[in-house]
């Protein structure tokens, strides 16, 4: 019984995003970390994310039994009602916004809610049903989590702040789009309008390159602005050219695209567990103006 309650909660989107918040807290806390603020992040956060997926299984049962992944659901054969699924998410989004709301700050709750709201209603509800750019759209909600921890120590959304968002928006991607490829079959029978299914396979290729550039990008605009050390940019620039170069191999013509496309997916997954874990471990503190001001003068 316990174990359906799990299952509707999609656990492994909530460790992949326990990595994320954390590396954003430890990045913003600088070594001076409250470890009473963190859990109350950390476990906040799982909850609300925790909610969104319940209620996401909820929206998605249609589509899900379309699809070889997703149609042994709990919601999907019934193991779960949708009305239990439906108040446990409600009753999980309510502690951990409650859980936000208390211990943390309005910055990190807004955002929380922000994402939040992204996911279930603008993503779930419609974007990811009806337009190619639902991807697009989602990646913002999937960016949220080390914004949150981030802005639980800071209390305020600054440079570092926007980077964070910036970063992990640009990487949902490709990350998104690779599954989109090996799973295509699903979509297409779902009918989802994902990038390749709509507008074809090569298209995505060149999208995911782009975005991966644009990534790499991102991830050194973090070491250039001083929130990060040397150590984080060695990592940031071998895993982006890493993931590069993965991406780039897909235009070979022996390419077996299923196959393919899990390489770039599974090298998305150690691209940005390593830059969160080197930003949680590699901090530093960035120059203020006034400080720059004074070093110029």
């Amino acid at each position: 019984m316990i174990k359906r309650y799990l299952l509707v909660t999609k656990p492994g989107i909530i460790f992949g995003n326990l990595i994320s918040v954390a590396g954003g807290f430890f990045l913003a806390a600088k070594g001076s970390v409250d470890l009473s603020l963190f859990l109350a992040t950390v476990v906040g956060l799982s909850l609300i994310v925790a909610s969104g997926c319940a209620l996401n299984n909820c929206i998605d049962r249609d589509i899900d039994r379309k699809m070889e992944r997703t149609k042994n659901r709990v919601t999907v054969t019934g193991a779960m009602s949708t009305k239990a699924a439906f108040t446990h998410g409600i009753v999980l989004g309510l502690i951990g916004f409650g859980m936000l709301y208390y211990w943390t700050n309005l910055v990190a709750l807004g955002f929380a809610a922000f994402g939040f709201f992204i996911y279930v209603v603008v993503y779930s509800l419609y974007m990811k049903r009806k337009s190619v750019y639902g991807t697009l759209v989602g990646s913002f909600s999937g960016a949220v989590p080390p914004v949150v921890g981030y802005c639980a120590v800071t209390g305020n959304f600054d440079i570092g702040a926007a980077i964070l968002l910036i970063m992990f928006s640009l990487w949902q991607m490709p990350h998104s789009y690779a599954i989109a490829i090996f799973r295509f079959k699903d979509y297409e029978a779902a009918n989802i309008p994902v990038l390749p299914v709509a507008q074809g396979i090569n298209k995505a290729k060149h999208h995911i390159v782009i975005y991966i550039v644009a990534f790499a990008l991102a991830t050194v605009m973090l070491a250039l602005s001083g929130y990060v050390g040397y150590g984080y940019l060695v990592v940031a620039c071998a895993t982006s050219l890493w993931w590069l170069g993965m991406a780039l191999s897909g235009y070979k013509s022996s390419t077996d695209d299923r196959l393919w496309a899990r390489k770039v997916f599974v090298v998305s997954i150690v691209t940005i567990t390593a830059l969160s874990v080197m930003m949680a471990v590699d901090f530093q503190t960035p120059a203020s103006h006034l400080d720059m001001l004074a070093y110029l003068g």
